[in-house]
Protein backbone atom coordinates (compact mmCIF):
# COMPACT_ATOMS: atom_id res chain seq x y z
CA UNK A 1 0.00 0.00 0.00
CA UNK A 2 1.52 3.55 -1.04
CA UNK A 3 0.81 5.92 1.67
CA UNK A 4 -0.32 9.66 -0.11
CA UNK A 5 2.51 12.41 0.96
CA UNK A 6 -0.10 14.84 2.99
CA UNK A 7 2.31 17.92 2.17
CA UNK A 8 0.83 17.72 -1.51
CA UNK A 9 -2.88 18.79 0.58
CA UNK A 10 -1.03 21.24 3.01
CA UNK A 11 0.02 23.06 -0.66
CA UNK A 12 -3.72 23.58 -1.25
CA UNK A 13 -4.52 24.99 1.67
CA UNK A 14 -4.48 28.09 0.83
CA UNK A 15 -7.35 27.71 -1.48
CA UNK A 16 -9.93 25.45 0.35
CA UNK A 17 -13.02 25.94 2.08
CA UNK A 18 -13.28 25.62 5.86
CA UNK A 19 -14.77 22.30 7.11
CA UNK A 20 -17.46 21.67 8.77
CA UNK A 21 -16.45 19.06 11.45
CA UNK A 22 -12.55 18.78 13.45
CA UNK A 23 -10.45 15.82 13.50
CA UNK A 24 -7.57 14.90 16.01
CA UNK A 25 -3.91 14.96 15.11
CA UNK A 26 -3.38 12.17 15.90
CA UNK A 27 -5.94 10.33 13.46
CA UNK A 28 -3.12 11.07 10.78
CA UNK A 29 -1.64 8.60 10.72
CA UNK A 30 -5.06 6.14 10.24
CA UNK A 31 -6.77 7.88 7.76
CA UNK A 32 -4.81 7.95 4.69
CA UNK A 33 -5.42 7.74 1.14
CA UNK A 34 -6.12 4.35 -0.12
CA UNK A 35 -4.65 3.58 -3.26
CA UNK A 36 -4.17 0.28 -5.36
CA UNK A 37 -0.87 -0.67 -6.17
CA UNK A 38 -1.79 -2.29 -9.75
CA UNK A 39 -5.05 -3.40 -11.09
CA UNK A 40 -6.01 -5.66 -14.17
CA UNK A 41 -6.13 -3.88 -17.22
CA UNK A 42 -10.09 -5.10 -17.38
CA UNK A 43 -10.82 -3.07 -14.47
CA UNK A 44 -9.12 -0.24 -14.98
CA UNK A 45 -12.20 1.94 -15.30
CA UNK A 46 -13.42 0.89 -11.87
CA UNK A 47 -13.38 3.59 -9.82
CA UNK A 48 -9.66 3.60 -7.92
CA UNK A 49 -10.51 3.05 -4.11
CA UNK A 50 -9.67 6.89 -2.52
CA UNK A 51 -10.38 7.86 0.94
CA UNK A 52 -8.71 10.95 3.61
CA UNK A 53 -10.26 12.97 6.14
CA UNK A 54 -10.19 16.37 6.97
CA UNK A 55 -7.80 17.03 9.42
CA UNK A 56 -7.01 20.39 11.68
CA UNK A 57 -3.61 21.55 12.18
CA UNK A 58 -3.06 24.46 13.67
CA UNK A 59 -6.32 25.57 12.81
CA UNK A 60 -5.61 24.81 9.49
CA UNK A 61 -8.07 22.78 7.67
CA UNK A 62 -6.56 20.10 5.07
CA UNK A 63 -9.33 18.45 3.14
CA UNK A 64 -9.85 15.32 2.21
CA UNK A 65 -10.10 14.24 -1.70
CA UNK A 66 -13.48 12.92 -1.44
CA UNK A 67 -14.41 16.45 -0.63
CA UNK A 68 -12.88 17.71 -3.85
CA UNK A 69 -14.79 15.46 -5.42
CA UNK A 70 -18.27 15.94 -4.05
CA UNK A 71 -17.20 19.66 -4.26
CA UNK A 72 -16.71 19.21 -8.37
CA UNK A 73 -19.76 17.78 -8.38
CA UNK A 74 -21.89 20.55 -6.47
CA UNK A 75 -19.84 22.60 -9.52
CA UNK A 76 -21.18 21.01 -12.38
CA UNK A 77 -23.47 23.71 -13.28
CA UNK A 78 -20.78 25.96 -13.01
CA UNK A 79 -18.39 23.72 -14.60
CA UNK A 80 -21.10 23.24 -17.59
CA UNK A 81 -20.79 26.99 -17.91
CA UNK A 82 -16.81 26.95 -18.07
CA UNK A 83 -17.28 24.75 -21.00
CA UNK A 84 -19.88 26.30 -22.97
CA UNK A 85 -18.85 28.14 -26.04
CA UNK A 86 -19.78 31.16 -27.62
CA UNK A 87 -18.65 34.06 -25.83
CA UNK A 88 -15.34 34.27 -28.36
CA UNK A 89 -18.17 34.91 -31.09
CA UNK A 90 -19.60 37.39 -28.93
CA UNK A 91 -16.44 39.57 -28.20
CA UNK A 92 -15.17 38.95 -31.34
CA UNK A 93 -18.09 40.21 -33.05
CA UNK A 94 -18.71 43.37 -30.53
CA UNK A 95 -14.75 44.53 -31.25
CA UNK A 96 -15.54 44.35 -35.10
CA UNK A 97 -19.07 45.77 -34.83
CA UNK A 98 -19.36 47.82 -31.90
CA UNK A 99 -21.30 51.47 -32.33
CA UNK A 100 -19.67 53.89 -30.88
CA UNK A 101 -23.05 56.27 -30.12
CA UNK A 102 -23.36 57.47 -26.80
CA UNK A 103 -26.55 56.56 -24.85
CA UNK A 104 -27.37 57.83 -21.78
CA UNK A 105 -26.95 55.03 -18.41
CA UNK A 106 -28.53 56.45 -15.53
CA UNK A 107 -26.49 54.23 -12.81
CA UNK A 108 -23.16 55.72 -14.43
CA UNK A 109 -23.22 59.38 -14.72
CA UNK A 110 -20.56 60.55 -16.86
CA UNK A 111 -18.61 62.87 -13.92
CA UNK A 112 -18.98 59.46 -11.57
CA UNK A 113 -16.94 57.64 -14.93
CA UNK A 114 -14.41 60.78 -15.36
CA UNK A 115 -13.74 60.19 -11.38
CA UNK A 116 -13.22 56.47 -11.88
CA UNK A 117 -10.91 56.42 -15.16
CA UNK A 118 -8.60 58.80 -13.17
CA UNK A 119 -8.10 56.72 -10.20
CA UNK A 120 -7.48 53.61 -13.36
CA UNK A 121 -5.01 55.82 -14.82
CA UNK A 122 -3.09 56.67 -12.18
CA UNK A 123 -2.29 53.02 -11.08
CA UNK A 124 -1.55 51.67 -14.72
CA UNK A 125 0.50 52.53 -17.59
CA UNK A 126 -1.83 52.43 -20.15
CA UNK A 127 -3.57 56.03 -21.14
CA UNK A 128 -7.36 55.74 -19.20
CA UNK A 129 -8.44 59.12 -19.91
CA UNK A 130 -11.95 59.64 -20.65
CA UNK A 131 -13.54 60.22 -24.11
CA UNK A 132 -17.11 59.71 -25.26
CA UNK A 133 -16.33 56.44 -27.59
CA UNK A 134 -15.09 55.19 -24.20
CA UNK A 135 -17.95 55.47 -22.26
CA UNK A 136 -20.09 54.37 -25.13
CA UNK A 137 -18.48 51.08 -24.90
CA UNK A 138 -18.59 51.07 -21.37
CA UNK A 139 -22.29 51.59 -20.97
CA UNK A 140 -22.76 49.02 -24.09
CA UNK A 141 -21.04 45.85 -21.92
CA UNK A 142 -23.05 47.68 -18.61
CA UNK A 143 -25.98 47.32 -20.49
CA UNK A 144 -26.50 44.37 -22.92
CA UNK A 145 -23.30 42.27 -21.94
CA UNK A 146 -24.07 41.50 -18.37
CA UNK A 147 -23.96 38.22 -18.35
CA UNK A 148 -20.76 37.43 -20.79
CA UNK A 149 -19.09 39.45 -18.40
CA UNK A 150 -20.24 38.00 -15.48
CA UNK A 151 -18.98 34.56 -17.15
CA UNK A 152 -15.79 35.90 -18.21
CA UNK A 153 -15.22 36.97 -13.70
CA UNK A 154 -15.99 33.30 -13.23
CA UNK A 155 -13.25 31.84 -15.80
CA UNK A 156 -10.82 34.63 -14.74
CA UNK A 157 -10.76 32.90 -10.96
CA UNK A 158 -9.13 30.02 -13.08
CA UNK A 159 -6.71 31.98 -15.74
CA UNK A 160 -5.72 34.99 -13.89
CA UNK A 161 -3.37 33.27 -11.31
CA UNK A 162 -1.54 32.12 -14.25
CA UNK A 163 -1.58 35.12 -16.54
CA UNK A 164 -0.10 37.08 -13.53
CA UNK A 165 2.43 34.76 -12.72
CA UNK A 166 3.99 34.84 -16.14
CA UNK A 167 3.43 38.90 -16.54
CA UNK A 168 5.22 39.54 -13.11
CA UNK A 169 7.93 37.26 -14.66
CA UNK A 170 8.53 39.38 -17.67
CA UNK A 171 7.85 42.78 -16.31
CA UNK A 172 4.53 43.68 -17.48
CA UNK A 173 1.37 45.17 -16.27
CA UNK A 174 -0.37 42.88 -14.65
CA UNK A 175 -3.73 44.88 -16.13
CA UNK A 176 -2.43 43.20 -19.09
CA UNK A 177 -3.98 40.27 -18.05
CA UNK A 178 -7.33 41.90 -19.32
CA UNK A 179 -5.91 41.16 -23.16
CA UNK A 180 -6.62 37.69 -23.51
CA UNK A 181 -10.52 38.48 -22.26
CA UNK A 182 -10.91 41.16 -25.15
CA UNK A 183 -8.67 38.52 -27.49
CA UNK A 184 -10.36 35.29 -26.77
CA UNK A 185 -13.24 35.84 -24.59
CA UNK A 186 -10.78 33.25 -22.05
CA UNK A 187 -11.77 30.51 -24.75
CA UNK A 188 -8.14 28.30 -25.19
CA UNK A 189 -9.52 26.85 -28.25
CA UNK A 190 -11.23 29.83 -30.03
CA UNK A 191 -10.22 30.08 -33.53
CA UNK A 192 -10.60 33.68 -35.22
CA UNK A 193 -11.60 34.45 -39.13
CA UNK A 194 -8.21 34.59 -39.93
CA UNK A 195 -6.91 31.42 -37.80
CA UNK A 196 -5.19 33.36 -35.03
CA UNK A 197 -5.48 30.52 -32.05
CA UNK A 198 -5.70 30.09 -28.14
CA UNK A 199 -6.01 32.37 -25.61
CA UNK A 200 -3.57 34.68 -26.83
CA UNK A 201 -5.16 34.70 -30.23
CA UNK A 202 -1.33 34.02 -32.28
CA UNK A 203 -1.44 33.35 -35.83
CA UNK A 204 0.48 30.24 -37.21
CA UNK A 205 4.16 32.41 -38.32
CA UNK A 206 3.78 34.72 -35.28
CA UNK A 207 3.04 31.77 -32.49
CA UNK A 208 6.13 30.01 -34.32
CA UNK A 209 8.22 32.91 -33.88
CA UNK A 210 8.20 32.73 -30.20
CA UNK A 211 7.87 29.04 -30.28
CA UNK A 212 4.82 27.13 -30.29
CA UNK A 213 4.84 24.56 -32.25
CA UNK A 214 1.86 23.39 -34.24
CA UNK A 215 1.93 19.50 -35.51
CA UNK A 216 -1.37 17.28 -36.88
CA UNK A 217 -1.96 16.49 -32.62
CA UNK A 218 -0.71 19.33 -31.20
CA UNK A 219 -1.22 22.99 -31.13
CA UNK A 220 0.97 24.69 -28.50
CA UNK A 221 -0.83 28.10 -28.83
CA UNK A 222 -4.03 26.71 -27.84
CA UNK A 223 -1.79 25.54 -24.40
CA UNK A 224 -2.57 28.32 -21.47
CA UNK A 225 0.93 28.32 -19.93
CA UNK A 226 3.12 28.55 -23.35
CA UNK A 227 1.03 30.38 -24.92
CA UNK A 228 1.10 33.54 -22.00
CA UNK A 229 5.07 33.36 -22.17
CA UNK A 230 4.74 33.81 -25.46
CA UNK A 231 2.36 36.51 -25.67
CA UNK A 232 4.47 38.09 -22.84
CA UNK A 233 7.63 37.82 -25.21
CA UNK A 234 5.67 39.31 -27.66
CA UNK A 235 4.03 42.27 -25.78
CA UNK A 236 7.72 42.94 -24.83
CA UNK A 237 8.79 43.23 -27.70
CA UNK A 238 5.93 45.18 -29.03
CA UNK A 239 6.35 47.92 -26.38
CA UNK A 240 10.19 48.08 -26.33
CA UNK A 241 9.92 48.72 -30.35
CA UNK A 242 7.08 51.82 -29.79
CA UNK A 243 7.66 52.78 -26.20
CA UNK A 244 4.16 53.12 -25.55
CA UNK A 245 1.56 50.48 -24.15
CA UNK A 246 -1.08 51.63 -25.70
CA UNK A 247 0.22 51.68 -29.33
CA UNK A 248 2.13 47.56 -28.13
CA UNK A 249 -1.05 47.12 -27.72
CA UNK A 250 -2.65 48.23 -31.31
CA UNK A 251 0.25 46.16 -32.49
CA UNK A 252 -0.31 42.95 -30.95
CA UNK A 253 -3.94 42.96 -32.67
CA UNK A 254 -3.22 44.15 -36.74
CA UNK A 255 0.76 44.21 -36.26
CA UNK A 256 3.81 46.85 -36.17
CA UNK A 257 3.30 47.61 -39.68
CA UNK A 258 0.05 48.85 -39.85
CA UNK A 259 0.46 50.81 -36.70
CA UNK A 260 3.76 52.54 -38.30
CA UNK A 261 1.67 53.56 -41.60
CA UNK A 262 -1.11 55.15 -38.97
CA UNK A 263 1.74 57.27 -37.09
CA UNK A 264 3.05 58.58 -40.61
CA UNK A 265 -0.58 59.21 -41.77
CA UNK A 266 -1.37 60.99 -38.50
CA UNK A 267 0.99 63.71 -39.48
CA UNK A 268 3.48 63.12 -36.38
CA UNK A 269 0.76 62.01 -33.92
CA UNK A 270 1.92 59.03 -31.42
CA UNK A 271 -1.37 59.14 -28.97
CA UNK A 272 -3.83 55.70 -29.58
CA UNK A 273 -6.31 58.30 -29.77
CA UNK A 274 -5.04 60.73 -32.31
CA UNK A 275 -3.86 58.02 -34.78
CA UNK A 276 -7.27 55.87 -34.39
CA UNK A 277 -8.89 56.81 -37.47
CA UNK A 278 -6.30 55.71 -39.69
CA UNK A 279 -6.28 51.63 -38.09
CA UNK A 280 -7.89 49.04 -39.82
CA UNK A 281 -11.51 48.72 -38.38
CA UNK A 282 -11.10 45.75 -35.79
CA UNK A 283 -8.18 47.37 -34.19
CA UNK A 284 -9.78 50.89 -33.91
CA UNK A 285 -12.10 48.97 -31.36
CA UNK A 286 -9.60 47.20 -29.63
CA UNK A 287 -8.39 49.77 -27.25
CA UNK A 288 -11.75 51.05 -26.16
CA UNK A 289 -12.88 46.93 -25.71
CA UNK A 290 -9.68 46.59 -23.65
CA UNK A 291 -10.13 49.95 -21.41
CA UNK A 292 -13.76 49.02 -21.12
CA UNK A 293 -13.01 45.56 -19.62
CA UNK A 294 -10.29 46.65 -17.15
CA UNK A 295 -12.69 49.25 -16.00
CA UNK A 296 -15.56 46.84 -15.71
CA UNK A 297 -13.52 44.22 -14.40
CA UNK A 298 -11.58 46.74 -11.21
CA UNK A 299 -15.03 48.06 -10.27
CA UNK A 300 -17.10 45.00 -10.28
CA UNK A 301 -18.56 45.39 -7.15
CA UNK A 302 -19.90 49.03 -7.92
CA UNK A 303 -21.47 47.42 -10.91
CA UNK A 304 -23.12 44.46 -8.52
CA UNK A 305 -20.90 42.03 -9.96
CA UNK A 306 -20.42 38.62 -8.22
CA UNK A 307 -17.85 36.20 -9.42
CA UNK A 308 -20.01 32.87 -10.48
CA UNK A 309 -16.98 30.81 -9.99
CA UNK A 310 -16.54 27.96 -7.58
CA UNK A 311 -16.40 28.31 -3.91
CA UNK A 312 -14.15 24.77 -4.25
CA UNK A 313 -10.97 25.63 -6.37
CA UNK A 314 -10.83 24.56 -9.84
CA UNK A 315 -7.13 25.78 -10.31
CA UNK A 316 -6.01 23.13 -8.00
CA UNK A 317 -4.02 21.12 -10.78
CA UNK A 318 -0.92 19.70 -11.63
CA UNK A 319 0.52 17.72 -14.59
CA UNK A 320 2.22 14.20 -15.58
CA UNK A 321 4.72 13.74 -17.77
CA UNK A 322 2.86 11.38 -20.70
CA UNK A 323 4.74 8.10 -21.30
CA UNK A 324 2.70 6.40 -23.85
CA UNK A 325 0.27 7.52 -25.99
CA UNK A 326 -2.96 7.82 -24.68
CA UNK A 327 -6.51 9.77 -25.99
CA UNK A 328 -8.14 11.92 -23.56
CA UNK A 329 -11.15 10.14 -23.77
CA UNK A 330 -9.43 7.02 -22.29
CA UNK A 331 -7.94 9.86 -19.25
CA UNK A 332 -11.55 10.42 -18.60
CA UNK A 333 -12.43 6.90 -18.34
CA UNK A 334 -9.61 5.82 -16.26
CA UNK A 335 -9.87 9.18 -13.83
CA UNK A 336 -13.97 9.34 -13.67
CA UNK A 337 -13.65 12.50 -14.75
CA UNK A 338 -15.87 14.44 -17.41
CA UNK A 339 -14.10 14.04 -21.21
CA UNK A 340 -15.16 17.98 -21.33
CA UNK A 341 -13.25 18.45 -18.15
CA UNK A 342 -9.78 17.15 -19.39
CA UNK A 343 -10.54 18.94 -22.83
CA UNK A 344 -10.91 22.22 -20.82
CA UNK A 345 -7.20 21.51 -18.79
CA UNK A 346 -5.66 19.95 -22.10
CA UNK A 347 -6.91 22.31 -24.78
CA UNK A 348 -3.75 21.78 -26.93
CA UNK A 349 -4.63 18.34 -28.11
CA UNK A 350 -6.17 18.62 -30.98
CA UNK A 351 -7.28 15.47 -32.01
CA UNK A 352 -7.74 14.17 -28.12
CA UNK A 353 -4.67 12.62 -28.30
CA UNK A 354 -1.30 13.24 -26.43
CA UNK A 355 1.23 11.46 -28.56
CA UNK A 356 5.19 10.41 -27.11
CA UNK A 357 7.75 11.60 -29.80
CA UNK A 358 11.47 12.03 -28.89
CA UNK A 359 12.35 14.85 -27.82
CA UNK A 360 8.94 16.59 -26.44
CA UNK A 361 7.55 16.57 -23.06
CA UNK A 362 3.76 16.16 -23.35
CA UNK A 363 1.70 16.74 -20.28
CA UNK A 364 -1.21 15.70 -18.80
CA UNK A 365 -3.02 18.53 -16.66
CA UNK A 366 -5.56 16.97 -14.28
CA UNK A 367 -7.18 18.13 -10.82
CA UNK A 368 -5.19 16.99 -7.93
CA UNK A 369 -7.26 14.40 -6.64
CA UNK A 370 -6.84 12.55 -10.36
CA UNK A 371 -3.25 12.98 -10.25
CA UNK A 372 -2.44 10.78 -7.32
CA UNK A 373 -5.32 7.82 -9.33
CA UNK A 374 -2.78 8.46 -12.53
CA UNK A 375 0.37 7.97 -11.17
CA UNK A 376 -0.73 5.03 -9.07
CA UNK A 377 -2.13 3.24 -11.48
CA UNK A 378 0.29 4.14 -14.69
CA UNK A 379 1.31 1.24 -15.71
CA UNK A 380 -1.90 -0.55 -16.40
CA UNK A 381 -3.42 2.69 -17.56
CA UNK A 382 -1.01 2.29 -20.02
CA UNK A 383 -1.74 -1.01 -20.84
CA UNK A 384 -5.26 -0.39 -21.05
CA UNK A 385 -4.52 2.77 -23.81
CA UNK A 386 -2.03 0.41 -25.34
CA UNK A 387 -5.04 -2.39 -25.69
CA UNK A 388 -7.59 0.33 -26.60
CA UNK A 389 -5.51 2.00 -29.48
CA UNK A 390 -4.64 -1.64 -31.21
CA UNK A 391 -8.32 -2.30 -31.74
CA UNK A 392 -8.53 0.90 -34.34
CA UNK A 393 -9.58 -0.37 -37.72
CA UNK A 394 -7.33 2.45 -38.96
CA UNK A 395 -4.28 3.56 -37.09
CA UNK A 396 -3.73 6.89 -36.02
CA UNK A 397 -2.25 9.87 -38.68
CA UNK A 398 1.55 10.08 -38.33
CA UNK A 399 2.62 13.18 -36.43
CA UNK A 400 4.23 16.19 -39.13
CA UNK A 401 5.16 19.78 -39.06
CA UNK A 402 2.59 21.94 -40.70
CA UNK A 403 5.51 22.81 -42.94
CA UNK A 404 3.93 21.19 -46.28
CA UNK A 405 2.92 24.43 -48.02
CA UNK A 406 3.30 26.32 -50.81
CA UNK A 407 3.55 30.24 -52.42
CA UNK A 408 1.48 30.78 -54.86
CA UNK A 409 1.71 33.89 -56.69
CA UNK A 410 -1.80 35.37 -58.48
CA UNK A 411 -2.10 35.84 -61.75
CA UNK A 412 -4.29 37.40 -63.93
CA UNK A 413 -8.22 36.05 -64.02
CA UNK A 414 -7.21 34.65 -60.58
CA UNK A 415 -9.99 34.56 -57.82
CA UNK A 416 -10.55 32.46 -54.53
CA UNK A 417 -13.07 29.85 -55.22
CA UNK A 418 -10.72 29.20 -58.47
CA UNK A 419 -7.41 28.85 -56.36
CA UNK A 420 -9.27 26.84 -53.78
CA UNK A 421 -10.70 24.68 -56.13
CA UNK A 422 -7.40 23.88 -57.96
CA UNK A 423 -5.86 22.72 -54.30
CA UNK A 424 -8.63 21.03 -53.23
CA UNK A 425 -9.31 23.64 -50.01
CA UNK A 426 -11.89 25.61 -49.35
CA UNK A 427 -12.05 29.65 -49.70
CA UNK A 428 -11.96 29.78 -45.73
CA UNK A 429 -9.26 28.04 -45.41
CA UNK A 430 -7.31 30.41 -47.92
CA UNK A 431 -8.38 33.46 -45.65
CA UNK A 432 -7.51 31.88 -42.45
CA UNK A 433 -3.98 31.29 -44.23
CA UNK A 434 -2.82 34.40 -45.10
CA UNK A 435 -5.62 36.76 -43.03
CA UNK A 436 -7.24 38.03 -45.44
CA UNK A 437 -10.46 40.03 -44.92
CA UNK A 438 -12.39 40.12 -48.15
CA UNK A 439 -12.10 38.31 -50.97
CA UNK A 440 -10.09 40.95 -52.65
CA UNK A 441 -6.95 39.98 -54.84
CA UNK A 442 -4.56 41.59 -56.52
CA UNK A 443 -2.35 40.06 -59.48
CA UNK A 444 1.30 39.14 -58.24
CA UNK A 445 0.40 38.76 -54.64
CA UNK A 446 1.32 35.63 -52.67
CA UNK A 447 -0.61 33.45 -50.86
CA UNK A 448 0.42 30.18 -48.61
CA UNK A 449 -1.53 27.62 -49.45
CA UNK A 450 -1.74 23.69 -47.85
CA UNK A 451 -2.84 21.48 -50.29
CA UNK A 452 -4.87 18.53 -49.66
CA UNK A 453 -3.71 15.16 -51.69
CA UNK A 454 -6.02 13.28 -53.61
CA UNK A 455 -8.78 15.84 -53.15
CA UNK A 456 -11.05 18.26 -54.65
CA UNK A 457 -13.68 20.96 -53.44
CA UNK A 458 -16.58 22.39 -55.48
CA UNK A 459 -19.04 25.28 -53.96
CA UNK A 460 -22.20 25.66 -55.05
CA UNK A 461 -24.25 29.14 -54.85
CA UNK A 462 -27.23 28.50 -52.75
CA UNK A 463 -30.01 30.54 -51.53
CA UNK A 464 -29.08 32.57 -48.14
CA UNK A 465 -32.65 32.27 -46.27
CA UNK A 466 -35.53 30.58 -46.87
CA UNK A 467 -38.73 28.87 -45.50
CA UNK A 468 -40.12 26.31 -44.45
CA UNK A 469 -43.24 24.65 -44.41
CA UNK A 470 -43.87 25.19 -40.86
CA UNK A 471 -42.73 29.21 -40.76
CA UNK A 472 -39.98 28.95 -39.68
CA UNK A 473 -36.49 30.63 -41.31
CA UNK A 474 -34.30 28.39 -42.75
CA UNK A 475 -30.13 29.50 -43.48
CA UNK A 476 -27.67 28.13 -45.12
CA UNK A 477 -24.18 29.11 -44.31
CA UNK A 478 -21.99 30.04 -46.57
CA UNK A 479 -18.24 30.49 -46.78
CA UNK A 480 -16.78 32.83 -43.74
CA UNK A 481 -20.15 32.82 -41.80
CA UNK A 482 -20.19 32.62 -38.44
CA UNK A 483 -22.68 32.02 -35.53
CA UNK A 484 -22.17 35.21 -34.02
CA UNK A 485 -22.45 36.94 -37.69
CA UNK A 486 -25.34 34.65 -38.84
CA UNK A 487 -26.97 35.68 -35.47
CA UNK A 488 -26.69 39.24 -36.50
CA UNK A 489 -28.86 38.65 -39.43
CA UNK A 490 -32.37 38.03 -37.41
CA UNK A 491 -33.22 40.44 -34.92
CA UNK A 492 -33.38 39.18 -31.03
CA UNK A 493 -31.95 35.89 -32.03
CA UNK A 494 -28.63 34.97 -30.23
CA UNK A 495 -26.05 32.21 -30.74
CA UNK A 496 -27.00 30.24 -27.89
CA UNK A 497 -30.85 30.47 -29.82
CA UNK A 498 -29.20 29.35 -32.82
CA UNK A 499 -27.14 26.44 -31.11
CA UNK A 500 -29.99 25.19 -29.01
CA UNK A 501 -32.56 25.71 -32.28
CA UNK A 502 -30.41 23.17 -34.26
CA UNK A 503 -28.26 21.08 -31.55
CA UNK A 504 -24.64 22.40 -32.46
CA UNK A 505 -22.53 22.22 -29.19
CA UNK A 506 -19.54 23.98 -30.69
CA UNK A 507 -18.69 27.25 -32.95
CA UNK A 508 -18.14 25.01 -36.11
CA UNK A 509 -19.71 25.56 -39.29
CA UNK A 510 -19.45 23.86 -43.42
CA UNK A 511 -20.64 25.72 -46.40
CA UNK A 512 -23.92 24.75 -46.90
CA UNK A 513 -25.16 23.64 -43.47
CA UNK A 514 -28.67 24.57 -42.81
CA UNK A 515 -29.87 25.92 -39.85
CA UNK A 516 -33.68 26.52 -38.42
CA UNK A 517 -33.87 30.01 -37.46
CA UNK A 518 -37.21 30.04 -35.18
CA UNK A 519 -39.91 32.61 -34.73
CA UNK A 520 -39.89 35.35 -32.03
Amino acid sequence: MKIFNLSLLLLLTPLLILAQEDVAIDSIQKKTLQVVDSIAVSSVTAEFPTKVVATQIKDTMVFTLEDMQRARTIDSLWLNELFSTGRFEEMYGSVMQQDYELAPYEELPTALLKQRLEELNARTPFNVEYNPSLESVIHGYLKNRRRTMAKLMALSDYYFPLFEEQLDKHGLPLEMKYLAIVESALDPRATSRVGAQGLWQFMFSTGKMFGLDVSSYVDERNDPTLATEAACKYLKSLEKSLGDWDLALAAYNSGPGNVAKALRRSGGYTNYWNIRQHLPRETAGYLPAFLATMYIFEYAEEHGFKSEGPEFPFIATDTIKVKKMITLQQVAEVTNLGIDEVRFLNPSYKLDVIPVVKDENYVLRLPIDAVGKFVSNENAIYAYAEKELNKREKPLPQLFEQSDKIRYRVRSGDYLGKIAERYGVSVSKIKKWNGLRSNNLRIGQRLTIYPRKGSRTTSKKVATTTTSASGAKVYTVRNGDSLWSISQKFPGVSVDNIKKWNDISGNKLKPGMKLKIQKG
